[in-house]
């Protein structure tokens, strides 16, 4: 069954997947893992972390599915869930990195936040680590905008579902993230 599975829409997947059939599922994150992980891990600027995120983020989808709209497209749906758990994530790191500066030094090894591995996928590193610290440093709505809109490359209309705003919203946002991005960048070569 699981070469006739591929051939299955999203929507169908989870009714089967609702059915009882956990094939279906298994189908499901086999399609969305990777856009999944890319989008968590340019959001959280963390590769591994991401790997946890993403697994969180299909336990959550397979516990919520009944509230899943069939008509809507699965990623946006998934790509929601995504973005609400790496939130959960940075503001628990925010949390462990104070803890770290209120508890004794001796404990601060075991607190303290590695520092995020960044993504080397062109060949000039350190343009690349200049870029992704400056997306890092955007505000989170911003940066989800961007990430989605511009890297992932979903439509105005699929990022505005995703994030729960209006087009015009989104196109705003992007607009901001933009500006950020270049004030950033410019910034950062002074």
């Amino acid at each position: 069954m699981t070469g006739a599975l591929a051939d299955r829409t999203d929507g169908e997947l989870a009714a089967l997947t609702l059915a009882g059939h956990q094939l279906a599922f298994a189908e499901i994150v086999r399609r969305h893992k990777e856009p999944l992980h890319r989008l968590v891990a340019r959001i959280t600027g963390d590769d591994d972390e991401a790997l946890d995120i993403v697994q969180e983020t299909f336990v959550a989808a397979h516990r919520a599915l009944r509230s899943y709209d069939m008509a809507r497209p699965m990623r946006a749906w998934l790509s929601r869930i995504a973005i609400n758990k790496a939130r959960d994530w940075r503001r628990r790191r925010a949390v462990r990195r104070l803890i770290a500066v209120v508890l004794p030094i001796d404990h601060v090894a075991d607190a303290a936040d590695v520092t995020p591995s960044i993504e080397t996928l062109t060949a000039d590193r350190q343009e690349l680590r200049r870029v992704a610290a400056a997306i890092a440093l955007l505000p989170g709505n911003l940066r989800e905008t961007l990430v989605l809109r511009t890297i992932e490359g979903l439509s105005q209309a699929e990022t505005g579902e995703t994030l729960g705003i209006s087009e015009k919203a989104v196109e705003t946002r992007l607009y901001r993230a933009r500006q950020k991005l270049a004030e950033r960048l410019r910034a950062s070569e002074a």
